[in-house]
């Protein structure tokens, strides 16, 4: 048992680590060109996804504007519509920290190779399936890894392990898609690590963070933060409405719950049972259609369901596409 509980904490921290890794850049800053959307690197199309084989996920989501799964990847987007995998033909960049929104997606992350895209890409969205960019900010200055949006797009909160460019180290917001920049205060927080943010759709004030202690949750932008959930590990969490879904590691047994900030109270989610060593690593909700629920797992697997968990389907298994039976 002691192994096995050394085991997950070390696959906790490892994503920690990972995640933390992108975080920081060492390039110079470039000149700013005034240039407001990154450039296309070739011919853009949707089509269909052959085959792949995924090694890293970066989230994964339900954007507002499209009725597609997407999947942010090392190779990067991949889109789940209507039982078929899609792909884009260019701009493969690898979006740490994807947000589904509203009208599209936000992200950080690399570009893909043999492009002339400034390396880190900042913080950018994109209103069109990914076919352009528009820089929102820090482009060419700084990546996250750990960044949050609510889905109506009025807030974004990001992980900082710098003091500059208007960022001081720990969480910082802005609500105003990167013009300015606050620091949470995180009064009451007392992890002893970092983990997943998650903004509430429409409430920009409203966020909650995984922890290997529990969830603690805000209603003032992150000054004062709340532990809200026992103190167990929490790998994943996402916002569904005002409730929180997420997965928490209990007794040796990995966990998919709802709960209700306001009430404390919980309910336990039916799923594809999962190995101890493989956690739920990204979790995501349709905010237009609450039965539709997907999430990744360590050792990259993909699950979803179209009716609130009763049924699940796997996409994606070791990170190859399962073809449909």
């Amino acid at each position: 048992m002691l192994k096995a509980q050394r085991k997950v904490m070390f696959i906790f921290i490892t994503l920690l680590v990972i995640l933390a890794a992108g975080c920081s850049n060492t390039e110079s800053t470039p000149k700013n060109t005034g240039k407001k959307t990154v450039d296309v690197q070739g011919k853009f199309a949707i089509v269909n996804a052959q085959s792949f084989n995924i090694s890293r996920f970066y989230g994964i989501g339900y954007p507002g504007n499209d009725s597609a799964l997407y999947v942010a990847t090392n190779k990067g987007l991949k889109m789940y519509k209507d039982h078929s995998w899609l792909e884009t033909t260019v701009n493969n960049h690898r979006y740490f920290g994807f947000q589904a929104i509203k009208d599209g997606f936000i992200a950080s992350g690399q570009p893909q190779k043999g492009t002339d895209l400034k390396d880190p890409l900042g913080i950018i969205e994109s209103k069109n399936q990914g076919q352009s960019l528009e820089k929102l900010a820090l482009y060419g200055k700084i990546n996250f890894v750990f960044m949050a949006a609510s889905y109506e797009g009025n807030g974004i909160y990001v992980i900082s392990d710098q003091s500059k460019n208007g960022l001081r180290p720990g969480v910082n917001y802005s609500l105003d898609k990167g013009k300015t920049w606050n620091q949470c205060e995180f009064n009451g927080f007392s992890a002893d690590s970092m983990g997943m943010l998650a903004v509430h759709p429409e409430k920009a004030n409203v966020i909650a963070m995984a922890t290997r202690s529990g969830i603690y949750y805000s209603t003032d932008n992150g000054h004062t933060m709340k532990l809200i959930t026992d103190p167990n590990m929490v790998t994943a969490l996402t916002f569904t409405g005002d409730t929180i879904l997420f997965s928490s590691v209990e007794n040796n047994k990995i966990m998919l719950k709802l709960m209700n900030p306001a009430t404390g109270k919980q309910a336990e989610l039916n799923f594809p049972s999962l190995d101890y060593e493989n956690p739920i690593t990204y979790l995501a909700v349709n905010p237009q259609n609450h039965n539709q629920i997907a999430f990744t797992t360590y050792k990259n697997d993909l699950y979803a369901s179209n009716d609130g968990g009763i049924n699940w389907e796997m996409l994606i298994k070791g990170g190859k596409k399962e073809e449909p039976k």
